[in-house]
This record gives C-alpha cells, sequence and structure tokens, in this order.
C-alpha cells in the first residue's frame, strides 16, 4: 500500500456502510498483489492511512470545483422587453458590443441573434449589426453607373435629361451654337419676310366699318400668317434637333466633336433629313385644317357666326389630335440620324418608343419649351422695347393695336430672336434627342452597348430614378 495520498480527492475517508449518493469515489489503483492477497488488501483498505488526520469532515459536503463560469442569459419577464445593449467603444457602427455566446435570445444558440439564419447564413447578431459579415456592414446599394460623358447610363430623369442638354452645349459650345445660329439665323429671317409682306392684311380687324366678308377674310389672313410661322419655328425646331443629335451621341461617350464631323454625319442623310423636316409639321397642319375646313365652308356659305365657331370647334378638336401625331413622330428626327434608316422606318421607330410613354414624352418636351419660351422671351423683350423707342412706337400703341410694325421694328426684334433661338434650340434639341436615347435604354438596354463603346463595361447600373 502506498503512503502518497494525492489520487484520493481531499477531504473524502473510506466508509463502512453503502456508498452516499453524490459521494465522489476514488479511482481504482491498480496494483500488483496476487488474488490470493484480496482479503488481506480489503483489511488495509478499512483502516485510515496512517498519514491522515483521524477527524474527518462528514462525506458528502464536498463539492468538486466547477469550470470557469461562462455568462449566462438572466431570466427574463415575458412582459418585460429586452433590455438593450449597453453602447461602448470599439464599435462604430452601432456602438453596441456583440451578444455573449450561449443559449438565450442573445445568444448564439437556437432562436439567438447570434443563431444562423434560416439559409446558413450570418443571425442578426454575433456576426450582425456593425459589423462588415452581418446587416449592420456598410451597405451602400448597387454600384453608381457609368456616367463617361454628359449623362450616367442606365434610364433618366427628368432632371438628369434637362441637365445632360445644358451640358452638352457648355462642354460643346462652339458646335452647338455655330449650328443653331445657323438655324436661328435663316428661320428668323423667313419670320420677318412673312410678317412684313402680310402684315397689312390684319389692319382691316381694327376697322369697325369693315363688313363681315372682309373681317373673315382678314381672320383667315391672320391665323394664315400665326400658322406659318408656327410652321416655320417647327421646321427650326426639328432642323436643330436632327442636327445636334450625332453632337449629343458623342457627348454621351464623352468624346470630343467638331464642326467637319457633324457635317460628315449629316450629309449621308440630308435629303432624307430635309423630307421629314417638312413632313412632320406639314401632318400636324394637314390635321388642323382638315379639322377646320368645314366651319370654313359653312362661312363662306353665308352663316358666318356659325362657320367661325364650327371652325374654332374643329380647330380646337383637329389641335388635340396633331399634337398627339407630333408627339408620337417627335423622336423621328433622332432615329433617322443615328440609325441612318429612312423616312417612314424612322417614323415608325418614333411611334414604338414613345408606345406607352406619351404622356411622359409629352411632358418633358412641353417643359423643356417653357423654359425655352420663358428665356427667349427675356432676351427678345429688350430688343422689342428698344425697336418700340427707335421707330416711336411706345407702350400705348401696343396696347391699343396702333403699333407701326414697320421693316425697321420687324428687323430689331427679329435680331432678338435670333439670339433667343440661339440658345434656345440646343435645350429643346438635346431633351428631345436624350428622350430617344432614355426610351432605348429602357427598352433595348443601350446604356449596355454604349458603355462597351465608352471603354466602361463592367459598372453597376445603380438606382432607377422615379419619373
Amino acid at each position: 500500500m502506498t503512503d502518497t495520498p494525492g489520487w484520493a480527492s481531499p477531504g473524502s475517508a473510506p466508509s463502512d456502510g453503502p456508498d452516499t449518493p453524490g459521494t465522489p469515489q476514488p479511482p481504482e489503483q491498480p496494483s500488483d498483489r496476487s488474488p490470493d492477497q484480496g482479503d488481506q488488501d480489503g483489511a488495509d483498505r478499512a483502516q485510515p492511512p496512517a498519514k491522515w488526520s483521524e477527524e474527518q469532515p462528514p462525506a458528502g459536503q464536498w463539492t468538486a470545483p466547477l469550470p470557469p463560469a461562462t455568462p449566462q442569459a438572466q431570466p427574463q419577464d415575458p412582459q418585460t422587453p429586452p433590455r438593450a445593449p449597453q453602447a461602448g467603444p470599439g464599435y462604430p457602427d452601432w456602438g453596441t458590443p456583440p451578444p455573449p455566446p450561449g443559449p438565450g435570445p442573445y445568444g448564439d444558440g437556437p432562436g439567438g441573434w447570434g443563431a444562423p439564419g434560416p439559409t446558413g447564413g450570418p443571425g442578426y447578431g454575433h456576426p450582425g449589426y456593425g459589423t462588415p459579415s452581418g446587416w449592420g456592414g456598410p451597405w451602400g446599394g448597387p454600384p453608381p453607373a457609368a456616367r463617361p460623358g454628359v449623362i450616367p447610363l442606365r434610364p433618366l430623369g427628368i432632371g438628369e435629361i434637362l441637365d445632360g442638354a445644358v451640358s452638352t452645349m457648355r462642354a460643346h459650345w462652339r458646335t452647338v451654337l455655330g449650328i443653331s445660329l445657323a438655324v436661328a439665323v435663316v428661320t428668323e429671317i423667313v419670320v420677318v419676310l412673312l410678317q412684313g409682306l402680310w402684315i397689312d392684311n390684319t389692319a382691316v380687324l381694327d376697322d369697325p366699318s369693315a363688313t363681315p366678308e372682309e373681317t373673315l377674310r382678314a381672320a383667315g389672313g391672320s391665323m394664315l400668317n400665326s400658322g406659318v410661322v408656327l410652321l416655320v419655328t417647327a421646321i427650326a425646331a426639328i432642323a436643330a434637333t436632327a442636327l445636334l443629335t450625332p453632337v449629343m451621341s458623342r457627348s454621351v461617350l464623352g468624346r470630343p466633336v467638331t464642326g467637319g464631323e457633324v457635317a460628315r454625319d449629316v450629309r449621308p442623310q440630308l435629303p432624307r433629313l430635309c423630307g421629314l423636316t417638312l413632313l412632320l409639321p406639314l401632318i400636324g397642319a394637314a390635321i388642323i385644317g382638315v379639322g377646320t375646313l368645314p366651319g370654313i365652308l359653312v362661312a363662306v356659305g353665308g352663316a358666318t357666326a356659325g362657320g367661325a365657331a364650327l371652325a374654332v370647334l374643329g380647330g380646337m378638336a383637329a389641335s388635340v389630335l396633331a399634337t398627339w401625331v407630333v408627339v408620337r413622330f417627335s423622336l423621328a428626327p433622332s432615329a433617322l440620324m443615328l440609325e441612318k434608316q429612312s423616312i417612314r422606318k424612322a417614323l415608325g421607330r418614333s411611334a414604338k418608343l414613345v408606345n406607352g410613354s406619351w404622356w411622359r414624352v409629352f411632358g418633358i418636351q412641353l417643359l423643356a419649351r417653357v423654359i425655352a419660351g420663358i428665356i427667349g422671351s427675356v432676351i427678345a423683350v429688350p430688343f422689342t422695347v428698344l425697336a418700340g423707342v427707335l421707330t416711336d412706337n411706345g407702350i400705348g400703341n401696343f396696347l391699343d393695336g396702333t403699333a407701326d410694325l414697320g421693316w425697321s421694328f420687324l428687323v430689331i426684334s427679329g435680331i432678338g430672336g435670333v439670339i433667343g433661338s440661339t440658345l434656345t434650340l440646343p435645350l429643346t434639341a438635346g431633351v428631345t434627342s436624350l428622350l430617344y436615347i432614355d426610351l432605348r435604354i429602357r427598352r433595348e438596354a443601350l446604356d449596355l452597348e454604349l458603355a462597351r463603346a465608352a471603354g466602361v463595361e463592367g459598372r453597376g447600373s445603380g438606382p432607377t430614378p422615379g419619373n
């Protein structure tokens, strides 16, 4: 028998009675004694060791030491919401430390915040809020869309379309203003000639002694004069849109453009461009003419008042239809220049792109023309006042209709019109061209082709703005 008690649990003592439940028993020590010495060993074990105190504590009152304690979740009252973890340093995202390990509502066990998600990924916590691998990691949405030029390559919002048109004018102002100036000069010359030659036909409208036939004829001449001016203005807008479309296409890709490059792009399509430029306004004018024709025929037959009313009503209804048709075909100049198609195919292409987006196209183009009209009026008013002063026409003459609108007045005011049109034509033309690009991005994923052409593949599409 060994005298070393190290194998025995301290405080334990042999007992003659049955083992007390819960009392730890010493492990059995291997022995080299023979079987016939078993009785002697039992006698030896019945006696306490010589080096142990005779007074030992009662058995069963010593508890084996436990392993180091781990934090446990405190029981929570089901009616009391869990207390939020306290903020601490080192957690910049939320300011809260990770939840403790172990089961419970804040631990890693089943149902805890740190438990794996239903798909095997991280749970709400540990790693969780405020960590790169959890939900609290830095999330900035999809990567921004590539922007090699004046617009991002994704579906555009109204503000981005307007900003793209202005940015193009600023980035390529020599080419843009050169084209718009040429169109504006030709347009204003035609308008001044028409007003100077036909202005005397409307003087009878202010004559109280004029017969109904003379009044009707003068009113028809005035309407025709206004209609021709609007027709010329529409032709100028369509021509500017077609001529500036190559500039917009290069500006979207962030490439420089010169007047010579635009001329090379326009030259093969020039005959078709002239035909389309004349055809679109004529379609609108024809629709309005058909609407007013019955009233004109009634008025010529003798019912002047009834014919005039019928002509007005027919003209209003026809104007609505003409607006719908013109907006539906408004993207044809851009399709003609960029896709190198025929007039008929360009009209069909525009109608296909506008289909389902008519109100959006109409609203954006109307907004662009309202802005352009305001800018043009601000520029034209000083020239009109100057023309009135130089021709001895005061404000009262304009109000009572006795102003002398001679050639001097028309030429001076026409100069203001040229300046205003030079600055506003690029805005309306750019908006129309960008609408064409925007609709192709939405319908045909043109942004992918543009990204490849610009060499910026692999970028994100970014969020689509609401419109």
